[in-house]
Order: C-alpha cells, then sequence, then structure tokens
C-alpha cells in the first residue's frame, strides 16, 4: 500500500482503461487457442465493450489525471476496477534474522498463487481472478511472472510497453484488493541472471520508481539462475539490481533467487548480501524435491538466513506429471514449522499438472471445485486451514 507520510506526484498504473492483455493480443498476431493470447471471441467480445464506451474516455482520463495531480493521496474516480486507495503502513514488511515480519514486529507467513508467464496467459491479470484468489483461498499475495526470454519474454521480442502495464494492471488490482503482490523478473532459460541485466535494471528502475510509496509490493529479481554460481555470479548481479531498487525503494523486500534453478540456499551462508530486507528464493516440487532440498534449506535457515519460496507445486519439476501427496505433506508441514511463506505456481489453464484451473474451463475468476485441477484442490485446502 502507499504509506501515508509520503505524497508524491505520479501517474499511478490505475491509468490504464484497456486491459493490457488486449493491447498483448492485438499485437501479436498469433492464434493460440491454448492460451497464448486468448479466446478470440472473448476479445473481440471485449473489444466491442469498450468500443461502446469511447465517447467517455476522454473525460475519464481527464478527471484522473486531475485527481492525481493533487498532493492528496486521494481515490481515482472513474474506472474502480484499477483505482489505488490510500491505506496506512500496516502492511509494511522487514526481515529480521530468518524471518519475514509485519510492520507491528509479528511473525507473518505469506501464501498465494503466481500467474504463469503473462506474455503467454496475460487474461488472468484481471482483478476477479486476484478477489477469487483472496476469497476463495485465503491468499494474501499474488506474484506477476513476467518471463525475461520464453513465451513472449520481455528481452527476446515480446512487446515490452504491453507486458509493463500488464504487471502495473496487476498491482494496481492487487493494491486494490489489499494483497501483497510480487513483480518477479521470471529468468529461466537463460539461466545467468546478467544476460540480460540492462533490461533488469531499467525495469526494476522503472517499477521501484512507480512503487517506492507501496508496503505491498515486493521485487523478485532473479527467478531460477542455473549454472550460475553465487559468488561470482549471481551476487554481484544482486547488489547491482538492490543499489537500483534502494535508489527508490529504502525498505522494500527484496527476493534473490539462487543457484540450480533455486535451490543451492546453503550458497549463500558464507557471503549473504549486506542488504536488512532481502530473503533468497527457494523453489521445489514435491515429487522431485525431497528431503535432501529440505536439508539445504533448514541449514540456511539455522545459519540465519532468510528464505521464501516463490515457487513451488507438488508434481514434477517439470511442473507437470504425478502428484507426490506424501512429499506435499512433508513439505507443507516443514514450511509452516519454520513459518515460511510460499507461492504455488501457477494460475492458469495450461495442460500440465501444475496449473489450477482444469484445461477445459475457460473461466478467468469465481472457480469452481469441479473446475480446479487435483492440485489447486490440495494448494487451496491447506492456505485455507490456517487463516
Amino acid at each position: 500500500m502507499i504509506k501515508g507520510s509520503r505524497k508524491k506526484k505520479r501517474l499511478l498504473p490505475c491509468l490504464a482503461l484497456i486491459p493490457a492483455f488486449l493491447l498483448l493480443s492485438a499485437c501479436s498476431g498469433k492464434n493460440d487457442t491454448t492460451g497464448i493470447i486468448g479466446d478470440a471471441a472473448y476479445i473481440a467480445e471485449q473489444s466491442e465493450s469498450y468500443e461502446e464506451n469511447t465517447n467517455t474516455v476522454d473525460a475519464v482520463v481527464g478527471d484522473a489525471i486531475s485527481t492525481i495531480a493533487t498532493e492528496d493521496d486521494e481515490a481515482i474516480s472513474g474506472d474502480t476496477s484499477t483505482a489505488v486507495t490510500t491505506a496506512d503502513s500496516s502492511m509494511a514488511l522487514h526481515v529480521a534474522g530468518s524471518k519475514l515480519m509485519d510492520a507491528s514486529g509479528n511473525v507473518i507467513q505469506l501464501k498465494g498463487v503466481s500467474t504463469h508467464g503473462i506474455g503467454k496467459y496475460p487474461q488472468y491479470v484481471n482483478k476477479d481472478a486476484f478477489r477469487t484468489l483472496r476469497d476463495d483461498w485465503n491468499v494474501n499475495v499474488v506474484r506477476i511472472a513476467l518471463y525475461t526470454e520464453e513465451d513472449g519474454g520481455y528481452c527476446t521480442g515480446g512487446d515490452k510497453e504491453a507486458l509493463k502495464q500488464l504487471v502495473k494492471d496487476g498491482v494496481a488490482y492487487a493494491t486494490e484488493l489489499g494483497l501483497y503482490v510480487i513483480i518477479d523478473w521470471h529468468i529461466l532459460g537463460d539461466g545467468d541472471p546478467n544476460r540480460h541485466k540492462g533490461d533488469a535494471i531499467l525495469f526494476f528502475d522503472e517499477m521501484s520508481e512507480l512503487y517506492g510509496d507501496y508496503d505491498n509490493v515486493i521485487y523478485e529479481i532473479c527467478n531460477e539462475p542455473n549454472n550460475a554460481p553465487w559468488q561470482s555470479t549471481i551476487r554481484p548481479y544482486a547488489e547491482e539490481l538492490i543499489s537500483v531498487i534502494r535508489k527508490n525503494s529504502e525498505d522494500a523486500v527484496i527476493l534473490v533467487g539462487t543457484n540450480t534453478w533455486s535451490q543451492d540456499v546453503d550458497q549463500v551462508i558464507s557471503s549473504p548480501l549486506d542488504d536488512k530486507n532481502v530473503m533468497y528464493v527457494c523453489h521445489f516440487y514435491a515429487a522431485t524435491h525431497k528431503e535432501s532440498l529440505r536439508a539445504r534449506v533448514n541449514a540456511a535457515i539455522s545459519a540465519g538466513i532468510p528464505i521464501f519460496i516463490s515457487e513451488c507445486s507438488i508434481c514434477e519439476a517439470s511442473g507437470n506429471g504425478n502428484i507426490d501427496y506424501s512429499s506435499a505433506e512433508e513439505w507443507m508441514s516443514f514450511i509452516n514449522e519454520n513459518d515460511i511463506s510460499y507461492i504455488e505456481w501457477n494460475l492458469s489453464n495450461k495442460a500440465e499438472a501444475s496449473a489450477i484451473i482444469r484445461p477445459e474451463c475457460d473461466k478467468l475468476s469465481d472457480w469452481s471445485e469441479d473446475e480446479l485441477s487435483d492440485t489447486a484442490k490440495w494448494f487451496r485446502a491447506k492456505m485455507k486451514e490456517n487463516n
């Protein structure tokens, strides 16, 4: 949320009057009925709906700009679907030892769901989807996954402005709903985070300048490094990116991925970063990763290293394959015993085990039990167990 003690004149991301996923679809020219752009008929329907309201667009934009240009943090009139409201600093987070803490100094556990790559599944970045996760799943955080290379990646020919607008829309929706939100620089095939470091610097400079006053925004600067040793590769990259973010946001929590698809968290023990609000990322898939990975996480926690599980599921590491409920239960017990925050992968209807929506379901929110995957049913039950 926006800290009440700071007031800046800035053009907030809620000025987008057309959903960014429609802009992405129009620019792409692709026709993938599995979700890359979304259902063509649905997009046409939405476009027609916006055309019917074009007579009011100029007035809405004018009102919004006039409102934001004041020194007062007033709510934006007009499009309430992306309005950002002012709140106190009760959502401020900080790190103490190996724990994530709230503004009152109490241990807090974030639990939520990550989007799939927003270039491939932009339609799920919508307020009603996030509301459904909050109200029906009991999540308190969503993660917006911006791929750098795959699936219309930001650094490999994707429409940068449309992708950034999707991120901004997602932050606006989460903020209005009272959720934390992770902006995820989703490196995967690139392996070495330095491959697109220039783009990362520009992106996080822009995002942290926009959201420097938001207590609910968390920055994840490298999703899954691979073949990238901590000391020689990831740590120097993280130092540079953190310095960029800290110019605009002194206290935001920053998540830093670790080597081998964010599994080598124990490599951090001997040389953690010199920043008070950094956490180190672990990812697990319960059918693949078991006690040996938990032992590494436990070693890091015992050494005072704060761990954040920003991606996980109960299937195999491919995101598909068999579900291992026994291993999943062991992971969840470990997570809760250590107050570790965790994010389930992924919000889409992709035909794979980790997707939370069944592939035949094209609804974008308010899913029934029958429309959820087996993975989704398990995580939903776990998240609802603990308030």
